[in-house]
C-alpha cells in the first residue's frame, strides 16, 4: 500500500533526515522517494537517492546533538505536501526553522526542497 502524504512528509523528516543509522535510513529512502528525485536547498540541488542519502548522512554528522522535531501538521495540495520543522539540541529551543515542501508521483516523492525559515 502506498504511503500517504502525511506518511511521506514525516517519514522524509524523522526516518530519512532524522535517523542516524545509515542502513534504516537507505530502507526508508528506497521506500519513499524515486529513483531519480531531486533535492534542493541553499546550498544546491541534488539528484538521486545514493545523493539524499549522503545529504542527510553529512547534515547529522555536522550537527551529532540535534534533533528533528515536527512544528505543525503535513499541508497538502493535489500531488504537493508540506511540513515545517525544528532542529536543535533535545529539549532546547531550535537552532534552526525551515520547511520541506515534496511533490509526490506514483506514491512516492519525486522533488523535495528544503526553505529555512529562521538561521
Amino acid at each position: 500500500m502506498a504511503d500517504t502524504m502525511a506518511e511521506l512528509m514525516t517519514s522524509n523528516l524523522n526516518l530519512v533526515f532524522g535517523e542516524r543509522d545509515p542502513a534504516a535510513r537507505r530502507a526508508v529512502v528506497d521506500r519513499i522517494y524515486t529513483e531519480d528525485v531531486t533535492f534542493a536547498d541553499a546550498e544546491g540541488v541534488l539528484t538521486g537517492r545514493d545523493a539524499l542519502h549522503q545529504k542527510a548522512q553529512d547534515l547529522l554528522d555536522a550537527a551529532p546533538d540535534f534533533v528533528f522535531t515536527e512544528a505543525g501538521p503535513v499541508y497538502q495540495a493535489q500531488d504537493l505536501g508540506c511540513l515545517a520543522w525544528n532542529f536543535g539540541p533535545a529539549g532546547q529551543p531550535p537552532v534552526v526553522s525551515g520547511m520541506d515542501i515534496a511533490i509526490v508521483e506514483n506514491g512516492r516523492i519525486a522533488s523535495l526542497h528544503t526553505v529555512l525559515t529562521t538561521s
